[in-house]
Formats: structure tokens, sequence, C-alpha cells
């Protein structure tokens, strides 16, 4: 410890030894400091802030319409890439910053320049934005916000209004394509059927069904052709004489015998009678009963003699119409057996296509969906058009989102940097570091020994004996004078500094 302070009053020896060197380097770093401070040019920033005011009445009330455009979302974007290249060498232009770029280096310079200067910052919650831009020139400050501050408006306003075209018209060349698409799938489609008109289904039925019906249709024909036959085969058994004949239908009581007829109601009045009194198992009633019957087949017997006996029997009424219904049977037959015939070569035919019906159904199906598919991302297509154009006009109203500029840019009057209070503040303790450090230096070049330990202490020499300075009254008074002027100078550097800092405030 008592080794470092030693060492440290020594250094204080040399720098006081040196204080001139010392002083004189403090003036020159700190008029040389004061003066480039004075000489930086003066930095001028100017704010404008802007209110987005999103909440229209038209968002809910088309919501269910078209799709409405997320203007939040939008203007957030906006305000993240204006600061892109090409807005920003608009701004140039629109405050004429490129008439003084001689090279496309120098154009570069000041748009990066330009970039790095403006600030853009917003909050989440409120939708303000403030746009901020630093530069020497004040009016150029304010010209600059003010072209940022129409470009974000404008952008804002028109920001979908060229997605919008181009969506209609992508939407447009689709429709169009799909045009050319429904019309070849038609023309597919009549051609098809026009190659396969007998093996396509008819009125909404399949293979199948028309296999089912034409099967059924030949059972039918076949059952209806049984039917006609027999009853034909019961006429041509009629007219032939089989059972049932012409007039065997008429019973003993049609056939006209006055004599037979009146024994027969005797008996049948006298087994009336027995039957009053007896049952039926009564020998006279059974014998009453058999000369009933006996007597009644006699009468049929004689009714068939006469009818055969008859020459007109061929001619009767009856026997014409009989004829009149086999012909009309045998007509029915016919029609019938062609019917028959036609559902068997169409039921075969079916039977034959088989293998080709249902890959042509396969095929006729599939170019039906392929129109039907067409169709549907047509008709979409002819609906999103309209939603598209409809959102279009709505993105580019300016009733979705309103501009309420809060602080316009102004021309700023005092510059807001640089600092130069703390420069010159710094530029003081810089000097006055410089002359320290320099004197400092100055003794460790040119050492001397101040006191005899020191002496020791470097050289191991044993001190025998110390010569003390014996000052005269004018070398006292020289010394003096000499502390004087140092105090003086360090006080006029001060003093200097005062004065660079009142200019400074009376300036600004």
């Amino acid at each position: 410890m008592e080794e470092l302070i030693s060492q440290l009053i020594s250094s204080l020896k040399g720098i006081w030894k040196y204080r001139w060197y010392a002083v004189a380097i403090a003036w020159l770093v700190a008029a040389a400091g004061w003066v480039k401070v004075a000489m930086l040019a003066d930095d001028y920033q100017t704010t404008a802030r802007v209110f987005v005011d999103t909440q229209s009445i038209l968002k809910p009330l088309l919501a269910g319409m078209t799709s409405v455009p997320n203007v939040e979302q939008q203007v957030a974007i906006m305000s993240r890439t204006l600061l892109s290249r090409p807005n920003v060498e608009r701004v140039m232009r629109m405050v004429d910053l490129d008439l003084n770029d001689r090279t496309p280096r120098d154009q570069q310079q000041q748009l990066d320049e330009l970039m790095n200067k403006i600030k853009i910052n917003g909050t989440a919650n409120y939708d303000i934005y403030t746009i901020t831009y630093n530069n020497r020139n004040p009016r150029t400050v304010r010209d600059v916000v003010q072209a940022l501050l129409t470009i974000f408006v404008e952008g804002s306003f028109k920001g979908k209004s060229g997605e919008t075209r181009k969506a209609v018209q992508f939407i447009d060349d689709q429709i169009k394509s799909y045009e050319d698409k429904l019309t070849a799938a038609e023309n597919n489609v009549k051609e098809f059927k026009l190659r396969h008109t007998g093996l396509l289904p008819r009125q909404g039925t399949d293979y199948g069904s028309q296999l089912m019906q034409s099967s059924d249709a030949l059972n039918a024909a076949r059952l209806e052709l049984a039917e006609a036959e027999q009853a034909r085969n019961a006429i041509a058994s009629q007219i032939s004489g089989d059972e049932p004949i012409l007039g065997a239908a008429a019973g003993p009581a049609a056939v006209d015998n006055p004599e037979l007829d009146g024994r027969i109601t005797a008996l049948n009045k006298s087994l009336d009678a027995l039957r009053l009194q007896y049952t039926e198992l009564h020998p006279d009633i059974i014998a009453a009963k058999r000369l009933v019957a006996q007597l009644e087949a006699r009468k049929r017997e004689e009714s068939k003699l006469k009818q055969n006996n008859d020459p007109g029997k061929n001619y009767s009424p009856m026997l014409q119409q009989l004829k009149i219904a086999q012909t009309e049977a045998e007509a029915r037959v016919a029609a019938m057996t062609a019917r028959v015939q036609e559902y068997t070569q169409r039921h075969q035919r079916l039977l034959a296509q088989a293998n080709a019906v249902p890959e042509v159904e396969s095929a006729l199906a599939q170019l039906n969906r392929d129109y039907q598919i067409n169709k549907e991302n047509y008709e979409k297509l002819i609906g999103r058009r309209e939603a598209a154009r409809l959102s279009g006009d709505l993105s580019a109203t300016t009733d979705m989102m309103s501009f309420k500029i809060i602080d316009p840019p102004t021309v700023p009057l005092a510059p807001i940097g640089p600092n130069r209070l703390l420069l010159d503040t710094v530029t003081l303790g810089a000097a006055l570091l410089t002359g320290v450090a320099a004197a400092l230096l100055i003794s460790q070049i040119r050492p001397t020994f101040l006191s005899p330990a020191e002496l020791l202490s470097r050289t191991g020499i044993h001190v025998i004996g110390t010569v003390s300075m014996n000052w005269t009254q004018a070398q006292k008074r020289r010394r003096r004078r000499g502390n004087w002027l140092f105090f003086a100078a360090v006080a006029s550097l001060l003093l200097a500094y005062l004065g660079v800092i009142g200019v400074t405030l009376l300036r600004y």
C-alpha cells in the first residue's frame, strides 16, 4: 500500500513538473473539440400522428353477401410496407431530394439514409400510427413526413383495388375456360348418345331395369297367348259338338212335351204328399222319384231326336256367333304370337348386349359427371365474380375506413440535436484528461528521481546524504508567478468552456 501511494505521489510530481505541457495540450484539444462541435449540422425532427377508424357499419351489413375485407390487417400491412424501396423513391421524387444526386451511388446513399432515419410506430389497440423523420433541413423534414402520410393514406384506400382487378380478371379467364369445357363436354355427350343410341338407358332406366321389364313383358305376353289359345280351343269344341254342345244347356223343363209334363207334374204332387207322411227312405217315395227320373230322361231323349232331325240346326244364330267368336279368337292368338316373338327377340338382344351395355352406361356416366362438375364450377365462378366485384367496390370505398390527422407535420423551429451542451462538456473532460495523460507520458519518457527513496528503490544504491535547494527571493517570486499563471491558464480554460456553453444556450 505504501509503495502504491509513493508511486502515485511520484506520478503526481511528474505531472506537476510538466504541467505547462498538460495545459497547452488541454487547450489545443478543447479548442479543436469545441470548434468541431460548433460546426456540427443541426438535426431537425418532426412527427405526424394519424388515427385510422376501421369500425364501419358496412361490415356487418354486407357480411353475408360478400367477403368483407380485413381493414385492420390491410392498414397494418400498409404501415409495415410503407418503407419499401418503391415508396421511399416516390418520397424522394415528391420532395425533390433526387435532384442533387449526380451518380447512382449518391442516390443509393441518400436512399439508405432516408430509410434509416424514417421511423413508423403504431399502437395495436387504438390504431394510431406515428411517422417520424430527422434531417438537417427543417422544411425537408416536414415535406418528407407529409409525403409519407399521403402515401400511407392513398395506399390504404387503393391497396386492394389492383388485387381486385386481377382477381376479377382471373375469374373471367376461368369462366371463359369453363365455357369452352362445357361446350366440349356437351358435344362429347351428344356424339356419344348418337353412336350408342340402342345401348343407352331410356327414361331414367338402366340396363338391368330394361332387362327385367323385357322379361316381365315376355312372360305376360306368353300368359296372354296361352289364355287366347285356351279360349280359341273352347270355342272350337263348342262348334264341333263336344260338351257343352248347342242346346245341351236346356233342362227337362225347357223341352215342350205336354203328355210327359203332365205325368211328371202329377208324380211330383204325389211325391210331395208322400213326403209329408214318410221319410225319403220310404219305398213309395223311392219308387216315385225313380219314375220321375225316367220320365225326365225320356223327355230329353225325345228333345235330342227333334234337334238332330232339325235341318236348320247349322244355320242357327248362336252357331254363327260362335264362328265369329272363333275368328276373333284366332286373330287374337295370331297377334299374341307375334307379340311373343317380338318380345323374345328384344329379350335376346338385351341378353346379347349384356357385356356392352355396362361399359356404355359407365362411359356415359363419366361424361355426365364431367359435364356436371364443369357446370357446377362454372356457376360457382359466376357467383364468385360478382362477389369479387362487390368486395373490390367495398374495399375502395372510403366508408370502410376514415383517417383523422391528430398531429399534422410542421416545420420544426428548434433542432433536437446534436446535444451541444453534452458534447462541449465531454470535450472539456477529454481535453483535461488528454493534458494530464500527456504530462504523465512525458514524465515517464524523461524520468527523474524526485526523492532518495525513489533512487534507492530504482537502483538499489544507498543515498548517503542529500543537498537541499536554497531558492533565492527572485526564484521564489518567479515560481509563485508561474503557479499563478498556471492556475490562470486552467481558469481561462474553464471560463472558455462557460463561454461556449453560454453561446450555445443563446443560439438555441
